[in-house]
């Protein structure tokens, strides 16, 4: 059994008041409505062209609403919250007293294969390296390591394929642009599951023979996470062309929607043409 490990990389921000759930459902990609103790959420806050300020994973704490979110992206999401608020009757902080463990607790709502996490008092930091080698494995990006803030659309890395987004619910910051890309099939970079050799480091380029086509974002032992454009990636498969990252050879997991999404691509190609 996998000791539960402290991740101090990793922050909580609360948000507070009578308004908590209806104030953060009008304005983050998943809802929030009707939320009780126990439920985890994941979805994220967008800037009005779409890009993804911070993902962040929501559960119900009493008259709050806890957000766990990377630690870089803490501050300016508390900032661009606060802003946000206008006349609605929440109160909004970082809870420095409060963090995330891992290796017990609830079920993260991405992956069957995530491991558990729990919000509880600040710990002693850990290097994290069994959570990482865990969260690579079950395919999740996470801020800090494989993007930062404002520079990814939500699809870049799969906010969308892993529950964050609830195209149903209303409107959210930066719907049009992310409804947009899912509806014209434009989305073409995503973050997919590879092997590499040991000993390379993370980021690095991916190369198909010469030719630059993502990012090797983490890695662990030989696994790792990558950021490509996968139209470019299926043409060099297709072709056979060599495909490395730090010199070294890589390969990658070929999940049952990438098929579906190179089709949509296709699709909006041929209209479009």
């Amino acid at each position: 059994m996998q000791t539960p490990e402290f991740l101090a990389h990793r922050s909580i921000v609360s948000v507070t008041g009578a308004d908590a759930e209806a104030f953060l459902n009008s304005i983050v990609t998943v809802s929030t409505s009707g939320m009780t103790p126990g439920d985890i959420r994941y979805g994220a806050l967008l800037t009005p062209q779409g890009k993804v300020i911070a993902d962040m994973l929501l559960t119900r704490a009493g008259d709050a609403i806890l957000i766990d979110c990377a630690a870089s992206a803490a501050p300016a999401l508390v900032k661009r919250l606060t802003m946000m608020k206008l006349r609605a009757a929440v109160a909004i902080e970082e809870r420095s007293d409060l963090g995330v463990w891992v290796f017990e607790g609830d079920a993260d709502p991405r992956s069957a294969l995530a491991p558990r996490r729990k919000i509880g008092p600040s710990g002693e930091t850990s290097d994290a390296s069994a959570y990482h080698a865990a969260r690579i494995a079950a395919g999740l990006p996470e801020q800090g390591f494989d993007f930062g803030a404002e520079d990814v659309f939500p699809a870049d890395i799969d906010i969308d394929i892993l529950g964050g987004i609830d195209f149903k619910k209303g409107c959210f910051v930066g719907q049009e642009v992310v409804s947009r890309m899912k509806r014209r099939g434009t989305a073409r970079r995503r973050t997919l599951k590879c092997a590499v050799a040991e000993g390379v480091a993370a980021p690095a380029p991916i190369l198909a023979n010469g030719f630059e086509i993502g990012m090797l974002t983490s890695i662990s032992g030989g696994a790792g996470l990558a950021r490509v454009r996968i139209d470019r990636l299926a043409e060099a498969l297709a072709k056979n062309e060599t495909l490395t990252a730090g010199d070294a050879a890589i390969t990658f997991d070929t999940p049952p929607w990438l098929a579906d999404e190179l089709a949509a691509m296709a699709e909006a190609k041929e209209a479009k043409a």
